[in-house]
Formats: structure tokens, C-alpha cells, sequence
């Protein structure tokens, strides 16, 4: 399987048209609709569905997408290495993270960075624990940050000099705004709007005193701007980091920390053995200090 074909696949299925994806290509429709057959072929098994309208992926196509666009990713990434060694220190530093304040440390490690070396660029991708294991595992990640009580047992890691801590978010107009902290009890049979993290947090359900299926969780989330939004909207009280709101005095909403507190350490790793980008290396050298 050639990964020149891989890229007309990828344009047919994003574009569902193979008229569209030929211009694309800057192929023929009919040369591109051979090779397609072709990898049909070669696979022995259907990719598509045709007709004459569009063209849609069948259920073996959308695995092979999956696996395509994460092989194309660690290509371009693997492309974008090796021209930028001839070029001097540039390149992609990319992180998978969670919604932490530690995060403001990476920040200024890659403000300084970019000081002196202004063409290194840095991508963020949120996302949760499994998220990150599988974008360092595959090679699409140069780094994580893990917002975890202990260390990670497989990965190679700095732990950071921030901590968050665990709280609610609510309407200020709420009845329990009026405690200075929230107790578990406080939270029992009311709606719970839980991020992905939050979930995994095994210390954080043992301080609710119950297992997932016992508390009403109304919604999960994975970024926090949107489940700001619902907390607004009255539809339920956020499980949450502090310092990720803006929640000042104009805000609608308020923050309060669990009792007994409720902490969390932040953990930039990688996998061990890594082959790390001049540009990547310099941005470990930073956070190493």
C-alpha cells in the first residue's frame, strides 16, 4: 500500500466525491477512481459506497480513515523534522493536556523559547489521560500533561511546581454559594456536570463516598468554557480545577474547594526512549531548568 494512494483516499473521503477529490488531486476522475478500486483490491474489502451524489465510507473505509490520518499526521510530522534540521531550530512542538492553570508554566517556557528561536511553533491538543497515552504511544505527541495525584508509572516525567485544587463552580444566586466550601453531602442527589477528568480522579470519588453510577451526573465535558455555559444555564453544579474562569465580579458565576480538600499534580512526560526534535528538546531543556 503506497501512501501516495493513502492521500487520495483520505481526499475522497473527506471530500465524499470523487469528481471533487480528482480536482483536488489534480488527477483525472477515472484515474483516481482505478486506484481506489485498486486499494479495494489489494485490501479485499469495500471502502465505499457509491452512487451518484456521493461517496460514503463503509465500515471497513472509516477504519482505514482512522488509521490513514494517524499515519499521515506522523508523516508530516516525521517531514516537518527532518527539512527543519537543514533550516536551523524551527519546527512543531505538539502537547496533548487536560484544562490546568500548571499549564502557564509550559507558557512561559515557550514564550522564552521562542525569544530566541521565533520559528519554533507549539500545538495544543486538549484531551484527557487516554488521549495523551495514545498520541505519545503512536508518535503524534511530543509531550503530555498529566493532572493526576501520583506520578505516571510508564512514562518519563518532570513533575511541576503548581497544584490544583478541586472545587464546584455555581450560580452566585445558588443556594450552596453561601458555604465557603462544599462538603460532599452538600452535592448529594443534586445535578453534577463531570469532566472526563474529574471521572478518572479515583481520590475524587472516593471523596464523594460513591461510585459514578450512584451520582446524578447530568452532563460531562471536556473543555471547561462549555460546561460554564450549562452551570450559567442553571442545568448543574461543575466539578472542577480552580483558576480555569475568569470569575470576577461580573460573572454569574463563583467557585467553591471541597472539604477536605481535594488536590491534584501536574506531570509533563513523555515515553521513554524518545527521539526527540532539536526544537522539542530545547523546549525540555526550559521546562528542565
Amino acid at each position: 500500500m503506497e501512501f501516495r494512494v493513502l492521500k487520495y483516499f483520505l481526499a475522497t473521503a473527506r471530500t465524499e466525491n470523487i469528481s471533487r477529490a480528482a480536482a483536488e488531486l489534480n488527477l483525472s476522475q477515472p484515474a483516481l477512481s482505478r486506484q481506489l478500486m485498486d486499494l479495494e483490491e489489494e485490501l479485499g474489502v469495500k471502502l465505499f459506497f457509491r452512487s451518484s451524489r456521493r461517496t460514503t465510507l463503509t465500515e471497513a473505509g472509516y477504519l482505514l480513515k482512522k488509521r490513514a490520518e494517524e499515519l499521515n499526521s506522523l508523516m508530516e510530522k516525521t517531514v516537518d523534522e527532518i527539512s527543519n534540521s537543514r533550516e536551523g531550530v524551527s519546527g512543531n512542538i505538539k502537547i496533548g493536556c487536560g484544562e490546568t492553570a500548571g499549564m502557564r508554566i509550559i507558557a512561559r517556557a515557550v514564550y522564552e523559547l521562542r525569544k530566541d528561536f521565533p520559528h519554533i511553533n507549539c500545538h495544543l491538543y486538549s484531551m484527557d489521560y487516554s488521549g495523551v497515552k495514545e498520541g505519545l504511544e503512536k508518535g503524534t505527541l511530543d509531550f503530555g500533561f498529566l493532572i493526576q495525584s501520583e506520578p505516571p508509572n510508564y512514562y518519563r516525567y518532570i513533575e511541576l511546581a503548581h497544584k490544583d485544587t478541586w472545587g464546584v463552580i455555581m450560580r452566585k444566586d445558588s443556594p450552596l454559594a453561601r458555604l465557603e466550601k462544599i462538603r460532599a453531602e452538600d452535592l448529594n442527589g443534586l445535578p453534577l456536570i463531570m469532566s472526563q477528568q474529574s471521572l478518572a480522579q479515583k481520590e475524587l470519588l472516593n471523596w464523594l463516598g460513591t461510585d459514578e453510577s450512584a451520582l446524578n451526573i447530568v452532563a460531562t465535558y471536556t473543555l471547561l468554557y462549555n460546561a460554564s455555559l450549562m452551570a450559567e444555564e442553571g442545568v448543574g453544579y461543575v466539578i472542577s480545577l480552580d483558576m480555569l474562569l475568569n470569575l470576577n465580579e461580573d460573572s454569574v458565576l463563583t467557585f467553591r474547594p471541597l472539604e477536605p480538600p481535594q488536590t491534584c499534580r501536574n506531570f509533563f512526560i513523555w515515553k521513554p526512549h524518545q527521539i526527540f526534535s532539536r526544537a522539542a528538546s530545547l523546549l525540555l531543556e526550559r521546562i528542565s531548568g
